[in-house]
């Protein structure tokens, strides 16, 4: 299925920017790297990411914002349209040689997102979907899982590292949802968490304190794949607040109720 002009121009860049960060991952060992908090690495790769999206986005759509994860954000002519990005997702696995990383790129419409890729380049897997258009996984279109029994269904979720104020709630999740389901996964790279709930590899994910950038992208995917998705505590402010919950429709419920149990 053939994508919009914006879309088309979202994942030529991906492609461009992963290609870029797998010829450094295949030379992780030599990366500059800097720190910017505990258990937080930017790396050389991470900043020329961002720095090659960003002058490819800005030149194909010069009066659209942009906000990245690495730089100061860019208000455009046209303040009803955002470029949201995250040169690379899972940068932590990235300096360790793990091959789950992503780059994820979003595009925001009037306070909405209205499309997203997330690209994986190590597995050659673009992630895609607009308002509307479904989800795809390259030329396939995706649907979440069809289970819908709790002890049979896979999650996936992030754990708080280095003292963050969150890691107790996320604790708690863990004793409360794992003696119920099939198992938790922790792979490191939110915006590949969502686009897996939507290629139903996950039954359903969950994360607080997300930045926008981690899940701008993911969140319009694994919508438009069928998933069910709300901010963790109800009527809350989902981009925001960045604390996400989300399934496949059969689960949501039963799982909704074991993550938000006060």
């Amino acid at each position: 299925m053939a994508g919009s002009a914006n879309l088309n121009v979202m994942m030529k860049v991906a492609r461009k920017a992963g290609r870029a960060l797998l010829k450094d991952f295949t030379e992780v060992e030599n990366l500059q790297v800097s720190t910017k908090g505990p258990g937080d690495f930017v790396s050389r790769a991470d900043k020329q990411a961002e720095a090659t999206i960003k002058e490819e986005l800005m030149h194909a759509r010069p009066s659209y914002g942009f906000m990245g994860e690495e730089g100061a954000e860019i208000e455009g002519e046209d303040p009803t349209r955002r470029w949201i990005v995250d040169p690379l997702d899972g940068t932590t696995n990235f300096l360790h040689g793990l091959p789950h990383w992503a780059v994820s790129i979003a595009l925001e419409h009037k306070g909405q997102i209205v499309a997203g890729v997330v690209y994986d380049p190590v597995k050659d897997e673009m992630f895609w979907a607009e308002k509307g258009g479904g989800a795809w996984l390259n030329e396939s279109r995706m649907r979440v899982s069809s289970r819908h029994r709790l002890i049979e269904s896979i999650f996936a979720t992030g754990i708080p590292f280095a003292g963050r104020a969150d890691l107790p709630h996320t604790l708690q999740d863990l004793a409360r949802l794992m003696p119920a389901c099939a198992g938790v996964r922790r792979f490191g790279a939110a915006s590949l968490d969502l686009a897996y709930v939507a290629a139903g590899r996950y039954e359903g994910f969950w994360e607080r304190k997300l930045k926008i950038w981690d899940m701008a992208a993911g969140l319009i995917i694994a919508r438009e794949a069928g998933a069910i998705v709300e901010p963790l505590t109800i009527g809350g402010d989902l981009l925001a607040e960045g604390d996400v919950i989300c399934s496949n429709e059969p689960i949501f419920d039963a799982f909704a109720k074991v993550i938000r149990k006060a």
